[in-house]
């Protein structure tokens, strides 16, 4: 999974990653808190590389976190949302 670009932004960002094998992915936005703030993706998706957007415009300025499954693959990464 490779960090979002732009970070910081405002009002959107894309997360890119790439999967080595098919199978139910999750992408889960989370506040600061631990709160789930949005579900970007929640399906089964194939091999290789996939982009998702994500928009903030409904949200506070802060940092939030991103975390994909799929499979026994679990990665965090952390992003900046400024107004």
């Amino acid at each position: 999974m490779s960090q979002n670009y732009p970070n910081p932004f405002n009002p959107a960002t894309t997360i890119n990653y790439q999967l080595a094998k098919s199978g139910q992915t999750t992408l889960i936005v989370y506040d600061i808190l631990g709160r789930q703030v949005m579900s970007l993706v929640n399906e089964k998706q194939e091999i290789g590389k996939h982009d998702v957007q994500f928009d903030g415009t409904k949200l506070a300025s802060g940092i939030y976190f991103y975390r994909l499954q799929s499979g026994s693959f679990v990665n965090v990464k952390k992003m900046l949302f400024l107004k």
